[in-house]
């Protein structure tokens, strides 16, 4: 039993010894972007009480109770988000493996043999049947790592680990803004299919009206014809705003890994709800804290440690086999016996020129500097989108009211037209032009309001909120 127990401190010398690491320190890259946000006649200062996005949660970013029962059963049951959290215990298992490998992988096994010998082969005295147990314990093939291969390996498959993880948070994210987004999508097609409709009831009323004038001859068969043509209008955006309504329903079932109860479909945008503001802060510093900023810098430290790795695998690999022996003795006292000896079996791996090393240190620095400029380019797109989404909160209101008044004052120019295309002051191609505006504009403006829902949603997910 002695014998063993002195196992455990000469595993610990060893270990105290495989500290050594040829990985280059890390020091975070400078940021490639301004660390304010752009000023201008774009932009507007954050309300005074309006929260960061990061300490908003999604459900109170989002006021309509039932967008927030489909976010829900997105996040249970969304295909795309499960895989990126198998995909995460995969990483953590890996991680697991390769750090495995800076400990002995302990082997035990054992045997009893029993054999009868002839009596004519034994002296007075001895037993006629022997007995005999045998015990191994030890370790094969441990690796001493002295300048850090396998402590680097390990930590690349840390920050490979902990980069997944921040892609699940991401995707979290990206999947939260995309259910709302359709969400406020369905709403605007589904009103703008409303507004189709009632434009072809009406046009088909002023058709039939023109038709019986033509019958009578009151008309020429030349407005006749120009009548017809806002029918035909309205009956292809009727059947346009009817197919993008259906798309969007199955966009939001593949979302939510479900199909999506009718009535917890928004019939327009005024029924969809409205969002919360927040408030983008005045550093862009916080763009350092969004999931897919930190899992590139997760990658950027394995890269780090690769090259820790490559340039490990330059200098010699010492191995080390072990085995404790015991025979001879009943297996439950054989640890006691004193037969059992530590036989040690070093092996010594030395790279005298082995050109695929070197290149392989050439690669994993190349592989840093293409990690470091993916870390780069995924800051500058963060800052972009949120340079965006503030630019969009900064004029969309007034695009809004200048749309409103745009539609009130071409809805007035429409009964105008009418009015004196029936008192025979003017042709009905005036009347086409007018109605076609009027058409236009409301489209236009149902299109501002979802442009307005949507930069709120690229704003609040863009800072990186809704990550759990």
């Amino acid at each position: 039993m002695n014998k063993v127990s002195s196992l455990a401190p000469l595993i610990g010398a060893l270990l105290v010894l495989n500290a050594c690491s040829l990985a280059p320190e890390y020091e975070r890259p400078e940021s490639p972007i301004s660390t304010q946000w752009p000023k201008g006649a774009a932009y507007v200062q954050d309300r005074a009480d309006a929260p960061g996005a990061a300490d908003l949660k999604w459900q109170d970013f989002f006021a309509n109770a039932v967008l927030r029962k489909i976010i829900q059963q997105a996040l249970e049951n969304n295909r795309d988000l499960r895989l990126a959290a198998l995909n995460v215990e995969r990483a953590r298992g890996m991680y697991g493996i390769q750090r495995g490998d800076l400990f002995p992988s302990l082997m035990a096994d054992g045997g009893r043999t029993k054999q009868r010998r002839s009596a004519d082969l034994i002296s007075p005295g001895e037993a006629r049947t022997v007995e005999q147990s045998s015990a191994n314990l030890g370790f094969a093939g441990w690796e001493l790592d002295f300048f850090g291969r396998i402590r680097s390996l390990s930590e690349q498959a840390l920050e490979t680990y902990l980069a997944t993880d921040e892609g699940r948070r991401g995707a979290q994210i990206a999947l939260i803004g995309q259910v709302a987004r359709t969400y406020f999508l369905l709403a605007a097609d589904r009103e703008n299919l409303a507004l189709a409709r009632s434009t072809l009831h009406s046009q088909r009323a002023a058709y039939d009206l023109i038709r019986k004038r033509f019958d009578v001859g009151v008309v020429s068969e030349l407005d006749l014809k120009r009548a017809l043509i806002p029918v035909d209008t309205a009956r292809g955006d009727v059947a346009r705003y009817t197919q993008l309504a259906a798309q969007d329903v199955n966009a939001l079932a593949l979302l939510t890994g479900a199909a999506v109860s009718d009535e917890w479909l928004p019939t327009d945008q005024k029924a969809a709800g409205v969002l919360k503001d927040v408030a983008a802060g005045l550093s862009s510093e916080v763009l350092l804290l969004r999931p897919d900023v930190m899992a590139a810098e997760h990658q950027l430290k394995g890269a780090y440690a690769l090259i820790g790795a490559a340039r490990a695998s330059l200098f010699p690999r010492i191995t080390l086999t072990g085995t404790l022996g015991t025979a001879s003795g009943e297996l439950s006292r054989l640890f006691e016996n004193h037969t059992g000896t530590w036989l040690f079996a070093p092996g010594l791996s030395l790279p005298i020129f082995d050109t695929r090393l070197w290149a392989a240190l050439s690669v994993s620095k190349t592989d840093r500097e293409i990690a470091l400029t993916q870390y780069e380019k995924t800051v500058q797109t963060a800052f972009r989108e949120v340079a965006d989404a503030l630019a969009v909160r900064g004029t969309i209101d007034e695009q809004m009211a200048a749309q409103e008044s745009l539609t009130t004052t071409v809805a007035d120019a429409y009964r105008l037209a009418e009015r004196r295309y029936h008192s025979g002051i003017e042709d009905y191609l005036s009347v086409l032009d007018a109605q076609r505006t009027h058409f236009a504009a409301q489209q236009s403006l149902v299109t501002l309001r979802f442009a307005k829902l949507a930069a709120q949603i690229q704003l609040y997910t863009a800072l990186g909120g809704g990550a759990e």
